[in-house]
């Protein structure tokens, strides 16, 4: 990627999408869409985005059973997102599958544990131990599975690297210096996941819910 910075347009509206997209395409690497953005304007939505001729990461989270993600997968074709991402919590068959399904150009990452979550979220839903050693399970699971790499907090990408020197990891829950963490728990500035190890930085609210989004997008990269 020649920019580390993908922008996440979490939004409904096309119209929204696009202005943002297009104001900040000179300053990122990507665009990140989501949930919000698919369920509303579906595949022709994210095609209208791409035309913009950034790399697209299609950030559906896919997680069901193996042969329901290879078929949601091959769906989307002709459109060849550059990232997709699937559970890693789906287990390893469901993984193998997915990335057979996809396009040879596109990565399939597998999200580990929500930057949302911790400690006491885990155990809430029967995890023990800390999020790092979760990651580093799912993370060894995902690249059994011949997935590209993974997704995590900046907390755990430098032990991760560690272990899959060739992997790729997408680190969400970027908040710079002095900016509010939100719902995020696990967070890091943009610098420090770089230096851990991150592939690629995918950064939201502080820049598309800042009044000159521009303005925020080259403090980041003056920080980088």
């Amino acid at each position: 990627m020649s920019r580390p910075v993908f922008i996440a347009i979490d939004t409904p509206d096309l119209e929204d999408a696009q202005r943002l997209a297009k104001t900040v395409q000179r300053h990122v690497g990507g665009i990140k869409l989501g949930l919000e953005f698919f369920l509303r304007n579906g595949r022709a939505g994210v095609m209208d985005i791409a035309q913009l001729g950034l790399p697209i990461f299609l950030d559906l989270k896919l997680h069901d059973i193996p042969n329901t993600v290879a078929k949601a997968i091959m769906a989307l074709r002709p459109f060849e997102p550059a990232i997709l991402t699937v559970h890693a919590a789906g287990g390893r068959a469901m993984m193998e599958d997915a990335k057979a399904a996809a396009p040879a150009g596109t990565k399939v990452v597998a999200v580990t544990v929500l930057t949302s979550l911790d400690d006491e979220d885990l155990r809430s839903i029967g995890v023990g131990g800390q999020p790092q050693a979760q990651v580093e399970r799912l993370a060894a699971l995902a690249r059994e599975a011949g997935l590209d790499g993974i997704v995590c907090s900046g907390q755990e990408v430098g032990p991760v690297r560690k272990a899959w020197p060739t992997g790729f990891f997408v680190v969400p829950g970027i908040r710079p210096a002095d900016t509010a963490t939100a719902d995020q728990k696990r967070v890091m500035t943009p610098r420090a996941a770089l230096d851990a190890g991150a592939s690629i930085l995918v950064i939201g609210r502080p820049v598309t819910g800042a009044e000159d989004p521009v303005a925020a997008l080259r403090a980041i990269e003056g920080s980088l």
